[in-house]
């Protein structure tokens, strides 16, 4: 069962009023989505994913509540392009989730995880020409490294990526448990013991596979332009790079040009665009009851 990480305390962060336009960038099984559809008596609600079973799923629950929202197929790299295919150019409040919904982790054929075993894949749109078996049997052993170092921040980085190479000269590695049984030969006993060693490799991996930050760059840059004036958009990340790509955005979007400082009249273009209004954590509560939520930040900002 997929718990909503953060739900109640993103819900009311975007202070939803019930003729707005919503749009949830991460549908996934509908926890954010159900939230705001009960919400909106009056308004819309646009929800985006791409996983053909996770719509469906979502779909029957959404009916129940009402008919105000449209389920796109599609990428939140989309969000602008689709929108306004609709006629939408502005809208009141926008969520994303960037957590991996926990249904997608525990399907063993869709090759997220290290403990089932399964073809190696990681794509969460199956149409993706690029899937983990992809990565893993055919990048070189200099990409490998770096992308284990960077999104996966792994420390043994080097040693894995070398043992990877070696086995893949005499067969290609294909599953799941295959590939997490070379990542836990390749480091040290003591480093196992804390946590599994795959853990940080698979993300890297499926970081890798999705284009995740890359897409989630640019979505964001889209969302923060579609807002309405007093629109609010929050962001629950699970990963530092994509909490920095957060916090950085807007961090410049909420500042005055350096250049324009202290004048009486600064132009328009060079005004801040947001306010930042918090940073939350979730409550000793949540992370007892959901330990998905360890790691999960909610970041929220308002259009100025």
């Amino acid at each position: 069962m997929h718990v909503s990480v953060l739900l109640n305390e993103s819900i009311e962060n975007l202070n939803i009023k019930e003729d707005g336009i919503y749009v949830d960038c991460t549908l996934g099984f509908a926890g954010h989505s159900k939230e705001i559809l009960k919400r909106i008596k009056k308004g819309k609600l646009f929800a985006f994913d791409q996983d053909g079973e996770a719509i469906s799923y979502s779909k029957k629950i959404l009916d129940q509540i009402s008919g105000n929202y449209e389920i796109i197929k599609s990428n939140f790299v989309n969000i602008k392009s689709e929108l306004n295919k609709r006629g939408i150019e502005k809208v009141d409040g926008i969520l994303f989730d960037l957590g991996v919904s926990s249904v997608q982790l525990d399907v063993a054929e869709r090759g997220f995880s290290y403990h089932k075993d399964a073809k190696l894949d990681m794509r969460m749109d199956t149409s993706n020409p690029i899937s983990a078996y992809d990565v893993i049997n055919n990048y070189s052993e200099e990409e490998l490294i770096r992308i284990f170092f960077e999104y996966g921040e792994e420390k043994y980085s080097k040693m894995i990526a070398r043992k990877i190479v070696n086995i893949r000269k005499n067969k290609k590695i294909e599953t799941t448990l295959e590939l997490a049984e070379i990542i836990k030969s390749s480091v040290p006993e003591k480093y196992r013991r804390n946590s599994h060693p795959a853990r940080k490799v698979f993300q890297a991996i499926r970081i890798e596979v999705n284009k995740e930050l890359e897409v989630f760059e640019k979505a964001l840059n889209d969302a923060i332009d579609l807002l309405n004036t007093n629109g609010r958009i929050c962001v629950i990340t699970f990963h530092s790079l994509e909490d920095r790509i957060c916090k950085l955005k807007f961090k410049k979007e909420s500042e005055i040009n350096r250049f324009y400082k202290g004048l009486p009249n600064i132009p328009d273009e060079y005004k801040p665009k947001l306010k930042l209004i918090k940073k939350i954590k979730p409550s000793k509560e949540e992370l007892e009851n959901n330990n998905r939520s360890r790691s999960a930040i909610l970041r929220v900002a308002e259009k100025l």
